[in-house]
């Protein structure tokens, strides 16, 4: 992986070097996104880069490239990299300038970096262990920023339970997971979080809640408990790297019988159709 895009224009990787003054690394002060590659082609890159758009809005950060440029250059990235299965991670940073808290006076231009990741496509994953945590992070969650580490501190106790996800949840509400949104199945009826300021509006949960309209699948949106989860006949959740995976024990607790429900399957498999839609037939 010897190429990048920064601001703008692929460059040799060995080539660039962040100021320490970035306002990126020095307070997180940025945005960003990661869009999956499929068969060599971006999966949902609109509604992705639309997102990065609206997150850079949001923390009043200009974006100086329009949607098509970006695309346009990512698509030169995954060509000089030739990626077939992969992730091209982006990020935007308010850019350098002295160290202070306030936003930087004068004209400072932003910083844009964009690599990609090998991520082999591995089909359909099986059920997953999860373990819930308290959510502790700030409340304007649907902005996806650089700080994460309220994602991270859930993460690692999830991993050092042995688990691949974090439940979060606020006074027993459930919001997401760590690094995705969560979902319940309970009677044939998807149940999943509002996409408030309580969590990040998943890119892989728009297409799943329109693959349920779509294909008459039951589901609302709206708040659930833990004791709702626990009890519920399906657990799953969603993000760009786990696609559509079921959860079959929470805190050592099995969902259900202990195995992927139904309704998640057939989830699983529309999303797969979804994809070679856009990208082409999938290989494992």
């Amino acid at each position: 992986m010897g190429k990048i895009i920064y601001n703008g224009e692929l460059k040799d990787r060995s080539a660039i070097q962040i100021d320490v003054e970035d306002r990126g690394y020095q307070f997180g002060d940025g945005v960003y996104e990661v869009i999956r590659v499929y068969n060599g082609k971006l999966f949902a890159a609109d509604m992705h880069l639309n997102r990065l758009m609206d997150s850079a809005k949001l923390i009043q950060l200009k974006v100086p490239f329009t949607v098509a440029e970006i695309k346009e250059r990512t698509k030169e990235l995954i060509t000089a990299e030739n990626l077939e299965y992969g992730i091209v991670y982006m990020q935007l940073t308010r850019g350098t300038s002295p160290r202070n808290h306030a936003f930087p006076i004068g004209e400072v231009d932003p910083v844009f970096v964009a690599y990609t990741k090998d991520m082999p496509y591995t089909g359909s994953k099986s059920g997953v262990k999860a373990v819930t945590v308290e959510d502790i992070r700030w409340l304007r969650c649907n902005i996806k920023s650089l700080n994460l580490l309220g994602n991270i501190m859930a993460k690692q106790e999830a991993v050092e339970a042995g688990c691949d996800e974090a439940i979060q949840h606020r006074d027993g509400t459930v919001t997401e997971g760590s690094s995705s949104n969560v979902a319940i199945i309970v009677k044939g009826t998807l149940k999943t979080h509002p996409a408030t300021n309580l969590i990040l509006n998943g890119i892989t949960r728009q297409i799943l809640l329109k693959l349920c309209n779509d294909k008459g699948i039951s589901y609302v949106e709206e708040p659930f408990t833990l004791s709702d989860m626990m009890d519920a006949d399906e657990v799953l959740y969603t993000s760009t790297g786990v696609e559509i995976t079921p959860i079959t024990a929470i805190d050592g607790q099995l969902i259900g019988d202990g195995k992927a429900g139904s309704i998640t399957l057939q989830l699983q498999k529309l999303f797969t159709q979804e994809i070679e839609r856009q990208c082409g037939s999938l290989t494992e």
